[in-house]
């Protein structure tokens, strides 16, 4: 999984005076599953729909396989589409419309036959044959639009926020099962969601969107350990953010001072009095009844939030901001009203330089 399958140079698009993606470099690997992901509007679908051929580039270049497919047709592209509504043929039964790609190609009726029952019993809908869509689940209904995207055997698939219409449960079965039948087959999918636990759990890589600029591109990991943005700091899971200044560097550990008083976080590249945002995972804060070396953030007890899986600690700190801390149960040393003192291993935070913001890298076009 090394060679670049779909490559995107300098690619912008255009609506009006609206720039809905903008210089947009991408090399989506073969055989990985890639995610693009962010908020609506950021120029995650329009990215998909012109790889796709359904929209134009206003500029730039897009390769499949190291052939430039702008002026081809959609049908030419070696790529299919799944789409959120399914897009079956009410008419058809499940197995014409897995076909009906290779029926418009005048593929032989056996072979056929053959290829709708292989596809058919790879995504789990054996004797459902001659139903229509009408008579399928959601999941079913998704596992149709599936198998009849694969069954042309693309190149790569795209997957515009395919799971969107499911309930949370079914969603999530579906998240595993696809993941399973990409590693099966080994054909790139490139897939479009707003849900982060959704692409941390799927992707081999992901690229996070923000007005259509990629902030990050990375592994789960990566993306989640190690934000290169405040907004991908925010975005991705859940975050404790500060905004403050860098006071003294020791071994790469730095003493920065925010509004909610002093913190600790390792980092690189960084100088003295230069101004710079933290992130703190709450999974990754400690609190203690006195104050820690090297940090001076004091807060109150707020809440205790039973989330199911984990027990979310809300502390409003004196500067008026809202800290959270998550643990597998709840700490019983402590109680609502009571004042701790917060500190984190400095290594578990992200130090952030600004100026990297979006909006900042094309404050000029604006």
């Amino acid at each position: 999984m090394s060679d670049s399958i779909v490559s995107l140079q300098g690619v912008f698009k255009k609506f009006g005076r609206n720039t809905v993606v903008r210089d947009m470099n991408l090399e989506i690997l073969e055989g990985e599953f890639l995610t693009l992901l962010g908020p609506s509007g950021c120029g995650k679908t329009t990215t998909l729909r012109m790889i796709a051929g359904f929209e134009e580039t206003s500029a730039g270049t897009i390769t499949v396989q190291g052939e430039s497919v702008e002026n081809k047709e959609p049908y030419q592209r070696d790529v299919n589409t799944v789409f959120q509504n399914y897009a079956l043929f009410p008419h058809m039964t499940v197995f014409n419309n897995v076909a009906y790609g290779l029926t418009i190609r005048k593929v032989p009726k056996a072979e056929i036959a053959s290829r709708v029952a292989d596809m058919i019993d790879l995504v789990q809908l054996k004797g459902y044959e001659d139903r229509k869509p009408d008579e399928l689940s959601g999941g079913q209904k998704q596992r149709v639009a599936i198998a009849r995207a694969l069954i042309n055997n693309p190149k790569v698939l795209l997957l515009d926020e395919p799971l969107g219409a499911l309930d949370l449960k079914l969603r999530k079965q579906m998240q595993v099962e696809l993941k399973r039948l990409q590693k099966r087959l080994g054909i790139t999918f490139v897939y479009v969601t707003h849900d982060q636990e959704e692409a941390l759990t799927m992707s081999d890589r992901i690229a996070v969107m923000r007005e259509g600029v990629v902030d990050q591109l990375g592994t789960p990991s990566d993306i989640y350990d190690y934000p290169r943005t405040r907004f991908v700091a925010g975005f991705i899971g859940e975050s404790n953010l500060f905004e403050g200044t860098v006071e003294q560097i020791q071994e790469r550990v730095m003493t920065v001072r925010t509004e909610a008083g002093s913190l600790l976080v390792q980092g690189e590249g960084f100088a003295v009095d230069e101004r710079i945002h933290v992130s703190i995972r709450p999974e990754y804060v400690e609190f203690a009844k006195e104050p820690v070396e090297g940090f001076d953030i004091q807060g109150r007890i707020k809440d205790f939030i039973y989330m199911g899986t984990v027990v979310k600690t809300a502390v409003d700190l004196k500067s008026g901001q809202e800290i959270k801390y998550s643990r597998f149960e709840q700490d019983q040393s402590v109680q609502s009203g009571d004042i701790v003192y917060l500190s984190w291993k400095p290594s578990r935070a992200v130090a952030i330089k600004r100026g990297t913001e979006v909006e900042e890298r094309y404050e000029e076009e604006k």
